[in-house]
């Protein structure tokens, strides 16, 4: 690994339902570990967010003990968390916090 690489802990976290914003998702994953990044995209034309987000763990940690929690409810709406393939900080992407 290059010396100026540095490791991104990314969960990407699917099933937002319209009703839940930035700051209620980003309090609920901050039990697990302190967070770094939330970015919730929202679509431009309907002004909602795109029902998914990606949040950016400081530490390894974070992101392992939120996937081993395989039940993430939030104000009564169960969603899906699944470790994130991409890249933290992708364009097109609007930080919200």
């Amino acid at each position: 690994m290059a010396a100026n690489a540095r490791n991104v802990f990314v969960l990407f976290v699917s099933r937002i339902p319209w009703t839940l914003a930035n700051k209620e998702i980003r309090e609920y994953f901050m039990q697990f570990g302190q967070i770094r990044r939330c970015v919730l995209p929202f679509n431009e034309e309907t002004g909602f967010h795109r029902g998914f987000c990606r949040i950016t763990y400081t530490n390894e940690e974070g992101l392992e003990e939120s996937i081993l929690n395989t039940t993430h409810v939030v104000e009564g709406s169960r969603l899906l968390v699944q470790q994130s393939n991409l890249h933290a900080g992708r364009s097109g992407e609007k930080d919200d916090s």
